[in-house]
């Protein structure tokens, strides 16, 4: 150990011999109890780029645990292989989060190695029988490389291996059947690779599988019935697949967690499906599920998410007995009727999401009562009202824009959380109210608001759109102060007199959005980075001979409409006087006198 320490004079080693000559005293060393063996050593994070020092860690017989995590080792010696492979006692080997490139070595003794963490690197290749040497494995992560080919199936002869990690590669074919032999698994995750093919029935075989993990390849098929008698499975993701078909009846029988967003599901959802009380976590999102939500219910649901589907009908009064329920999203479907006052009731609610349905009627006040809500949104329905006094203010998103809402916006100086408001394409009237809390993003654009603009939270990052109101007079110049503001859109207003100059000194800025107002004189010289729009503004213009030559048509216009109308009160006054005129009766007799 003490050879170790003066090879990794250079890093971020906490280790000095010269001060603690004792290394069961180190820091990130354990040693047995009578601290006289060292058997673990943690050197995570110290900046390891050489692999020099790895034979002579080998030389500790006693060593069972090596983490050298979070490094940016690029190799593994085959010295380390060749002398590490011998130590009797090693059971944990990892060299996750580094730098490592290449194949994958192949592992030589490690006889009770049961623990090999390789993920986070830039190993590469096939795998072929590298592994089935390790009769001990129990654990391999290879999570978050670059490997192709087949999924293994080499992986270790004693048939012991309970989790397997192969997520984020470039497997391709289909899921083995061969898997199953390994009967002690209990977590399979072969997520963000390339695979095809259905999921094999066998897999209903693995008697302790309790995580299975899919995601993100492009499998197929219908969702095996199979997994519906698997009392062992917990977690069940197949999310961003082709899954096609009905959604089994009794896959929720047995697991608390299921994820299929974003597969082509049809069909309904089983009225028992979010009923069973071990259910906790199910997301349906992104499919073309249609009909009623079921209204039978798990008291122990904590996220429902069925966004983007066709489903139908109302949204059942009796999720109010749903005291753990923390993210309900339903989204982007065809719900009808109104928001039910009784979610109020779901008192662990931090996120709720039911935009872009056909929800009538007014924003229930009773929600004001969900002290844990984060996320509202209600936008793109048919609601209409006014905006309670009162919001839940713990609230960080609110968004309740393309609604029918009315009426004034109320106080929301208490909302200290509040960062983006979104109340664009509504009714409301009057002014914008003060005390904004701090937002870094406010849409009140496409309403009927009017008056003066109060001072802007000096918080804004990312748009302050206040366009298609009836704002008039001068732009406020202290909107120049938001110096960390991207976009501000005060198009089609009433608003006149010039741009402010201090906007040109915005240093954030990037789009300014000023057309179809009645403003005028020069327009400001503006930094490259900065798109601006003043069309619909005919008193602006970009030099003194460009805004001369407007004055000059504009007072040319003037006399000419000028003299038109004395043209035209003439014409009309010369009219009526000959219209006016007596005329000589044509019909009357002349008389001859004589």
């Amino acid at each position: 150990m003490i050879t170790l320490s003066k090879l990794l004079v250079n890093t971020n080693s906490p280790w000095d011999a010269t001060k603690e000559p004792n290394p069961c005293s180190w820091i990130d060393v354990k040693c047995n109890p009578d601290k006289t063996q060292v058997t673990h050593i943690f050197l995570t994070g110290i900046g390891l780029e050489s692999s020099d020092f790895l034979p002579v860690i080998c030389k500790i017989g006693s060593l069972q645990w090596l983490d050298l995590s979070n490094n940016r080792l690029s190799s593994i010696p085959d010295d380390f292989i060749d002398v590490c492979g011998q130590i009797y006692e090693l059971q944990t080997l990892s060299f996750s989060r580094n730098s490592l490139v290449g194949p994958l070595p192949t592992f030589l003794g490690f006889v009770r190695l049961k623990t090999l963490d390789l993920s986070w690197n830039s190993l590469s290749g096939n795998i072929g029988s590298q592994l089935d040497g390790l009769r001990s494995l129990k654990s391999l992560n290879l999570s978050n490389n670059k490997f192709n080919g087949h999924v293994p199936i080499n992986l270790g002869k004693s048939m012991m291996l309970e989790e397997l990690q192969l997520s984020a590669n470039s497997f391709q074919g289909s899921i083995p059947s061969e898997i199953v032999s390994y009967q002690n698994l209990h977590r399979i995750d072969l997520s963000e690779n390339q695979l095809s093919g259905s999921i094999p029935e066998v897999l209903g075989k693995l008697i302790n599988l309790a995580v299975l993990v899919l995601s993100s390849n492009k499998l197929r098929g219908e969702i095996p019935t199979s997994l519906s008698n698997m009392q062992t499975l917990q977690y069940f993701a197949a999310n961003e697949n082709n899954f096609y078909g009905g959604v089994p009846s009794g896959l929720t029988r047995f697991l608390m967690h299921l994820e299929l967003r974003h597969n082509r599901l049809a069909g309904l959802i089983p009225p028992d499906f979010l009923s069973r009380p071990n259910v906790q976590i199910l997301d349906l999102s992104h499919n073309m599920l249609e009909g009623p939500i079921p209204a039978n219910v798990s008291q122990n649901l904590v996220i429902l998410r069925l966004g983007s589907n066709r489903m139908n009908g109302s949204i059942p009064v009796s999720f109010e007995a749903l005291a753990n329920l923390t993210h309900l999203e339903l989204e982007n479907n065809t719900l009808t009727g109104v928001i039910p006052p009784q979610l109020s009731s779901c008192k662990s609610l931090e996120v709720l999401n039911l935009a872009q349905n056909n929800l009538i009627g007014a924003l229930p006040a009773e929600l004001a009562g969900l002290d844990s809500l984060d996320v509202m949104q209600l936008q793109l329905n048919k609601l209409s009202g006014e905006i309670p006094e009162q919001l839940p203010y713990r609230l960080s998103i609110l968004d309740i824009s393309w609604n029918s809402l009315n009426g004034s916006i109320p106080s929301i100086t208490g909302l200290n959380n509040l960062k983006h408001l979104y109340l664009q394409g509504n009714d409301l009237s009057g002014p914008i109210p003060d005390g904004l809390p701090y937002l870094v993003e406010l849409q009140l654009g496409q309403n009927q608001l009017s008056g003066m603009i109060p001072l802007m939270p000096l918080s804004l990052q990312i748009v302050l759109n206040l366009s298609s109101n009836l704002f008039k007079g001068p732009i406020p110049s202290n909107l120049s102060q938001l110096m960390g503001l991207k976009v501000l859109d005060l198009s089609n207003n009433k608003f006149s007199g010039e741009i402010p100059i201090s906007y040109t000194q915005m240093a954030t800025l990037t789009e300014l959005i000023l057309s179809n107002n009645q403003l005028s004189g020069l327009i400001p010289e503006f930094p490259p980075r900065v798109s601006i729009d003043v069309s619909g503004n005919i008193g602006l213009a970009y030099t003194y001979e460009e805004l001369e030559r407007k004055k000059g048509r504009h007072n040319g216009v003037i006399r000419v409409i000028g003299v038109g109308a004395f043209l035209l009160v003439s014409t009309i006054f010369l009219l009526f006087l000959l219209l006016g005129e007596p005329r000589r009766d044509r019909t009357r007799p002349i008389s001859v006198e004589g």
